[in-house]
């Protein structure tokens, strides 16, 4: 059991690194990272290859650690505040999703669809604490068109990557035991 804790430890750390590595692909210019959204490939295999609390943890610190080492995302409140909830969300329900859901590849596409609802839903409720439940400060048609409009080929990335990554890990895994 140890050795179990030691290599989910050892996975998460590298996937807390890819949190901080991955965005510079996108040269630092917040609006490619908010269209390629780099920070959640690493959250999502994080939730599927260390079930249970690691990847809603590294979710939850990535962003803040990031935003207050490196500025991006800014402003920390309540931008960077509502990703950090945001990829919680996506590690912690893709790691449930994906123990729940029988080993198909079709259910490992379903639980990234399902992952990438709730994390959003989470995230326009935060925004909506954030503000208070002032609707009038809450401008639900921009906050569309920011977390899933411009996120688009974000997720087209993360539909065509993850599922290919975690299967490779999994048979890897299973190859070595």
């Amino acid at each position: 059991m140890k050795k179990t804790n030691v290599y989910k430890l050892s996975l998460s750390a590298m996937f807390l690194a890819l949190i901080f590595v991955l965005p510079l692909l996108t040269g630092q210019i917040p609006q490619l990272g908010e269209r390629f959204c780099p920070m959640h490939i690493p959250v999502f295999l994080c939730g599927y290859l260390c079930p249970g609390p690691w990847g809603m943890i590294i979710g939850f610190i990535g962003p803040l650690l990031r935003s207050v080492t490196v500025g991006v995302p800014a402003p920390l409140f309540p931008k960077a505040f509502s990703i950090a909830f945001e990829l919680a969300a996506y590690g912690a329900m893709s790691g449930i999703f994906y123990k729940l859901l029988p080993k198909k590849r079709i259910n490992l596409y379903l639980s990234l669809i399902l992952s990438m609802a709730a994390g959003r839903l989470v995230r326009a409720f935060v925004m909506l604490c954030c503000v208070g439940f002032d609707f009038s400060r809450f401008d639900f048609p921009a906050f569309r068109t920011a977390v899933v409009i411009n996120a688009v080929p974000g997720m087209i990335i993360q539909f065509l990557l993850i599922p290919v990554l975690v299967s490779a890990a999994e048979k890897y895994k299973t190859k070595n035991k």
